[in-house]
């Protein structure tokens, strides 16, 4: 795996040395200087102080003109509607392969406990309405068609498409709802849209916008809420920023195959994303949160065999107790809206674990349906994979007159998608 190797930890029962783990991963990652023509004005809601420092110091940057398209296409994991669908719905999510049947009946529980019912309910399932909404307030901001379509259950991608279709679309702007690029879901909705859309329309489709500042502006904004709540109450308090863990076979630099679908021989950087916007957040939230108090890890490893990439959740709770924290904040970078690995995997799963250990845990609210995330959503929108403004470390105010007040990149016209 070479420059991945630190992620595969193997098997959870190993015994994790925090500092031993996670300090190769800080050094890794550790702050680079930014090329001049990645500097970017995209402040949002900053002191007049903040904006004239950043004007100070950073060149003007040239917008890409901006390209039409006749509609906008989020694309989400989906989640079943009912309890009965579990069986079918976990088919569709491991290729067809299925799971065995204790594991449908433990998800089925785990579902259960977050609110899915044996009947639809009028608000449905958590995802699926997130994700709604948050194409119903793109549209909105937009002023352009936004489409939403699920990989693995309803609304299908494939039915997606051909309602597109039907409405007359000839040119899509794709994004997965998935910020951080990897084989195992970013490239398979590229594939399960390529393959609906069979040369129907034409297809730009954003592969990645991790370091977007807006998206990394949003979850610092979460984050910082989080962090004022845990200290309030006098706890020494750490926080530990999650991401979705995934098999190791899946971004290890060698031929396989998964759900059918032939990887390159390239490592996945997937993990490498992860880790960077947690540390972007980090950057963002540097007022309140030393460098020492923040972590990474990732959760809700599958109930299917062989190893996923780690360390765990569960082994940085010990950890962070062994080393004095008495509450951690905990944030997933990689969801944009609530859903089981936040409602169960963490509010109660991990506070168990937590209950048991020894110390506190809490988490940032979810993106959901925050302004800021759907200001990044607009922005990606219109740009693309073009130019996105990747996030760079807040530079600190000094003392000067005011001379200009920069107005957001999200927020300028044209707005044309």
């Amino acid at each position: 795996m070479n420059d991945l190797g630190y992620f595969l930890l193997g098997l959870a029962s190993e015994k994790l040395k925090l500092r031993e783990r996670l300090e190769p991963i800080h050094e890794q990652l550790a702050p680079k200087s930014p090329k001049q023509d990645e500097r970017v004005l995209a402040s949002y809601d900053v002191s007049n102080a903040d904006q004239i420092a950043a004007a100070m110091a950073a060149p003007e940057v040239a917008q890409p003109e901006p390209e039409h398209f006749d509609a906008i296409l989020l694309l989400a994991h989906g989640t079943p509607d009912v309890l009965g669908e579990m069986d079918a719905y976990l088919k569709l999510v491991t290729g067809g392969r299925g799971v065995p049947p204790h594991v449908v009946h433990e998800l089925q529980e785990r579902y259960a406990e977050i609110g899915l019912k044996d009947e639809p309910t009028p608000e449905g399932p958590h995802l699926t309405r997130w994700t709604l909404l948050q194409g119903k307030l793109l549209q909105q901001r937009l002023g352009t068609p936004v489409y939403v379509g699920m990989r693995n259950w309803h609304p299908f991608i494939a039915d997606t498409v051909e309602q597109m279709k039907r409405d007359g679309v000839k040119k899509v702007r794709a994004i997965c709802l998935a910020p951080q690029n990897s084989r195992t879901s970013v490239g398979l909705y590229r594939r399960a849209l390529e393959t609906a859309a069979a040369g129907a329309f034409d297809i730009d489709f954003v592969a990645g916008w991790s370091e977007h500042t807006l998206l990394v502006r949003a979850l610092a904004e979460r984050m910082r809420a989080a962090i004022e709540k845990a200290r309030a109450t006098g706890a020494k308090t750490a926080v530990l920023f999650t991401a979705h863990s995934v098999p190791c076979r899946t971004i290890q630099a060698k031929p396989s195959e998964h759900h059918g679908m032939l990887l390159t021989t390239e490592a996945d950087t997937y993990a490498i994303e992860c880790k960077g916007t947690a540390k972007h957040i980090a950057e963002e939230l540097a007022d309140i949160l030393e460098e020492k108090d923040w972590y990474f890890c990732f959760q809700s490893q599958g109930l299917s065999g062989g190893p996923w990439i780690g360390p765990g959740v569960e082994d940085n709770l010990k950890a962070l107790h062994e080393s004095g924290y008495d509450h951690a904040v905990l944030q997933p970078v990689g969801f944009l809206c609530d859903h089981v690995e936040i409602l169960y995997d963490i509010d109660i799963d991990f506070q168990k674990t937590a209950a048991e250990i020894g110390i506190n845990i809490s988490r940032a609210e979810s993106l959901n349906d925050s302004p800021t995330l759907i200001a990044a959503l607009a922005d990606v929108s219109r740009r693309g994979a073009r130019s996105l403004p990747v996030h760079t470390k807040p530079t600190p105010a000094t003392g000067v007159e005011v001379i200009a007040v920069l107005q957001p990149v999200e927020e300028r016209e044209p707005a044309t998608v």
